[in-house]
């Protein structure tokens, strides 16, 4: 029998899809919250054995997965087969892959959802105020209820990356996983989302899980107590800056042209005793040894540069949308966006595409959610033709 230990965080969301994993396949494991201050030494183990500031951090018999690494964990337990033709699969699982899931369900279509994680970017949402039906709740706590929704149908999810998208000559589509399975299908929706935008400086690719973090939901609690920074002026700096203040020394929120969140965030900031706004600088590097140390932000007007010393920094400065895997296969746009029309139709005909990933302006859970719907009615016309 393994050994296996799970170091997570209370709100880590990745955290949470490495053990609903291990519990699929039947796997017992320890799971410890380096984040709760009770377990302070474990917190130093986890960093010892990984080398790594962030979570999930899952140790094997010795064998350290940092993150939820898919491919990592069906080396070895083993991954499951294609499973037939499908009526229907489903790229991603976020407010629009979730939502078009639940829908093709109720029309009695095959469907399989496949996604590297369960949630995507709402699960690093610290506080949802605008999803109708709810005062104030977290992006994690909201898509563990869209997956509660989903998993009561009759939907299969498979947690893994697709890498790649096709189509046969018999007009199915084929889509390759990073875990080497091949599903099939008569029609497909992209749901897939948008990833972090990164900052392209000195010391980022270095620092990444050693200081620097791209998931503050994750992280947040092991940097207690510590001095710590924000890159980015949207809403999801500004909340992360809010929570931030609630328990480091010191936050320095790096702003490089104005702060452009909701007033109802910003006006927030000035609650914050501990908080140092720096407007109008970009990020020149960022320095440390094993772990983050400082970062560097120069003056846009002047080149003046000034070192912070902090121990964590966190980046919140954008998303990318998650269609490498597509190459040249739809049309997009100049922000590699899927087209889509009010439709959620693509340039293919039967794909289609919701969420944030699409050309579509507002970017908002309820709007994905709607989008999704749209994408899977559309997805059931378009069978019911072909039949």
């Amino acid at each position: 029998m393994s050994e296996i230990i799970v170091y997570t965080t209370e709100r880590c969301p990745y955290c949470a899809m490495v053990k609903a994993y291990l519990a699929k396949k039947g796997v017992e494991y320890t799971a410890i919250d380096v984040g709760n201050p009770e377990n302070i030494e474990a917190a130093k183990e986890m960093i010892r054995v990984s080398g790594q500031r962030g979570v999930p951090v899952t140790v094997i018999d010795g064998e350290v997965i940092v993150g939820f690494d898919t491919a990592a964990f069906n080396e070895i337990f083993g991954a499951e087969d294609g499973g037939g033709l499908y009526d229907l699969i489903i790229i991603g699982a976020g407010p629009a892959g979730l939502t078009a899931a639940v829908y093709a369900a109720r029309k009695m279509l095959k469907t399989l959802v496949i996604s590297e994680n369960i949630g995507g970017q709402s699960n690093e949402s610290w506080a949802i105020e605008n999803y109708m039906g709810y005062l104030m709740i977290t992006g994690s706590d909201l898509m563990a209820k869209f997956e509660e929704q989903v998993r009561s149908q009759s939907v299969n999810l498979e947690l893994d990356r697709v890498s790649a998208l096709h189509k046969q000559d018999d007009g199915i589509f084929s889509l390759s996983t990073e875990s080497k399975i091949v599903y099939t299908a008569k029609s497909i929706i992209i749901a897939s989302g948008k990833h972090s935008r990164m900052l392209g400086v000195e010391g980022e690719s270095k620092y990444l899980g050693k200081g620097l973090s791209i998931c503050s939901t994750c992280d947040a609690p092991l940097y207690r107590d510590k001095a710590v920074a924000i890159v980015g002026g949207g809403n999801s700096a500004v909340q992360t800056a809010l929570e931030m203040g609630k328990i480091a020394s010191e936050v320095h929120l790096i702003v490089r042209s104005s702060i452009k969140a909701d007033p109802v965030l910003e006006s927030q900031l000035a609650n914050l005793s501990n908080l140092t706004i720096h407007t109008g600088y970009d990020v020149a590097r960022i320095g440390g040894d094993k772990f983050v140390r400082s970062i560097t932000i120069r003056k846009r007007s002047t080149d003046e540069e000034e070192r912070i010393m902090v121990e964590g920094i966190f980046i919140e400065i954008g998303l990318i949308p998650n269609t490498g895997f597509l190459n040249g296969f739809l049309q997009m746009n100049e922000l590699g966006e899927i087209i889509v029309d009010q439709d959620c139709h693509t340039s293919v005909d039967g794909v289609y595409a919701a969420g944030d990933v699409t050309s579509i302006k507002g970017k908002q859970i309820i709007i994905a959610a709607g989008e999704g719907a749209k994408a899977a009615l559309e997805a059931d016309e378009f069978l019911m033709k072909q039949s």
